[in-house]
């Protein structure tokens, strides 16, 4: 019992180092280097997502409208669709916003263009998710 009891103190010792270690690393980063680093856990998240989409978007692209309908229609295949939109509009939306620090020399424009960016990197996956969690064979 003392053994179990040793490795389930370290075990959870050792995950509040990395947890709270890297919690308080992330804050203490440069704007640049979190931006960096959740492009590329986004894209890191992305890859099995695009995957999964090619191989079932190769499935369905021959069939009807009813067929693709009832692909969308049922239930892990909208979550995961719906995921997949999320995870992909916010990588685009990262790397144009790094494209508008790049070559946008006035802050306004940056801005209105950014904030623009971010809207319809919110607007275009809702209102698709919603489609489809709404969409009727």
């Amino acid at each position: 019992k003392n053994n179990w009891s040793d490795c389930f103190n370290w075990f959870f010792y050792i995950c509040n180092f990395i947890l709270f270690t890297g919690k308080i690393f992330f804050l203490i980063m440069h704007a640049s280097t979190k931006k960096w680093l959740v492009t590329k856990i986004s894209s890191f998240i992305l890859l099995p997502l695009m995957v999964w989409f090619i191989i079932n978007f190769v499935s369905i692209y021959d069939e009807n409208y009813s067929e693709v309908a009832l692909f969308f229609t049922q239930r892990p295949s909208n979550i995961i669709f719906s995921i997949f939109l999320v995870f992909a509009f916010f990588f685009s939306a990262l790397t144009i916003s790094e494209i508008f620090e790049d070559y946008i020399q006035d802050e306004k424009i940056k801005n209105v263009a950014n904030k623009l960016l971010n809207i319809f990197a919110i607007i275009i996956p809702l209102v698709t998710i919603l489609g489809i969690f709404n969409l009727k064979i």
